[in-house]
């Protein structure tokens, strides 16, 4: 039976999106993806087998998936490629003791540099408050985020579904999420390991003014192309890369030549802090941050505001400081999700 580790989990705390279905009626799926360091492979797997039932199938030394868990199938791995394939590759009986040590020795660094992750299946947004309990236990057992060290730039990833795909749609996530990126950092308190990466890099201001133009209404095709034209790398803060993937692969594969790239009908929101070892932490919080997101996106006049509003930050004469918008920018949030 599960526990119930910490009152700021429950359900309650946790909202929903004002669009709550997809175009097909079923409810709105999220992925997480989960970056910490300070626990070996197995302990991480025994507290997901504890907490959400399944079998481990191990692939490699830094390699497991969850499978029939309560809340579907996860991944879990050292983030390390090479460590992976060798890992896999690996014969113990043909293996010379120097190959094993220089493996055991690579394993070693890796661990103090390189975050193990966690991937969940898509979860239904109101199922979202049952991973509270599983990062409790993994921040009691030793986990460490973000800030424990100065090199530890990791993140928590979300991967929310969008209610449909047509151009209109996404569109309007673009444009909220762009008129909100300065207060979501600042909101954030995106640590400087990672603002100094290129993991989570702010997009172009050439291509933020296009994307928040009154005027710019395009297709599919062209929303695709101007995306690509400005930003044919995975390093966004929020990456569009695999939903355009999911919807036109060929054009995305002409563009950027990244095996990485995974298709799906989702966002990709980079920007969070994982700072699974502190104790007044929750996923809840990021959570919360990204439905403003939502909440704008799906108001056609708060975001045609905030659009107009941001436009005229931009083109002022002390446009684009960052310290001055987020706070300007308030007007348009959501208290109750504060």
């Amino acid at each position: 039976m599960k526990s119930s580790l910490d009152n700021n989990y429950r359900a309650s705390q946790w909202p929903l999106p004002p669009r709550q279905e997809t175009a097909t009626g079923d409810p709105r799926r999220v992925g997480v993806e989960l970056e910490f360091s300070g626990m070996d492979i197995e302990s991480i797997a025994g507290i997901m087998l504890s907490e959400l039932g399944g079998e481990a199938e191990v692939i490699s030394p830094y390699e497991q998936i969850l499978r029939d868990s309560s809340l579907g199938t996860f991944g879990l791995e050292l983030d390390y490629g090479y460590l992976k394939q060798l890992g896999r590759e690996r014969n113990i009986e043909e293996d010379s003791d120097l190959e094993q040590f220089g493996e055991a020795l690579l394993k070693l660094v890796a661990e103090q540099l390189v975050p193990h992750e966690i991937v969940s299946p898509p979860i239904a947004m109101g199922d979202l408050w049952q991973l509270g309990d599983l990062l409790q236990r993994l921040r009691q057992a030793g986990a460490k985020g973000t800030r424990h060290a100065a090199v530890y730039a990791f993140g928590l990833h979300l991967n929310p579904e969008l209610p449909d795909l047509e151009a209109p749609t996404i569109l309007a996530y673009m444009r909220s999420f762009l008129c909100l990126y300065e207060w979501l950092v600042e909101r954030e308190q995106v640590d400087l390991s990672r603002r100094i990466t290129p993991y989570i890099d702010p997009f172009p201001r050439k291509y933020v003014t296009r994307v928040l133009d009154a005027d710019y209404s395009p297709d599919l095709p062209l929303l695709i192309d101007d995306y690509l034209k400005f930003n044919a790398t995975r390093n966004r803060a929020l990456d569009m890369l695999p939903l355009f993937s999911h919807l036109d692969a060929p054009r995305v594969r002409a563009a950027v030549d990244d095996d990485r790239v995974n298709p799906r009908p989702t966002l990709h929101y980079r920007l969070p802090n994982c700072q699974v070892d502190e104790g007044n932490w929750s996923l809840a919080s990021p959570w919360r941050n990204w439905l403003q997101v939502e909440a704008l996106a799906s108001d056609e006049r708060r975001l045609a505001l905030a659009c107009r509003a941001y436009r005229q930050h931009l083109d002022s004469p002390a446009g684009g400081l960052f310290r001055d918008w987020p706070e300007g920018v308030s007007r348009w949030l959501l208290p109750e999700l504060l």
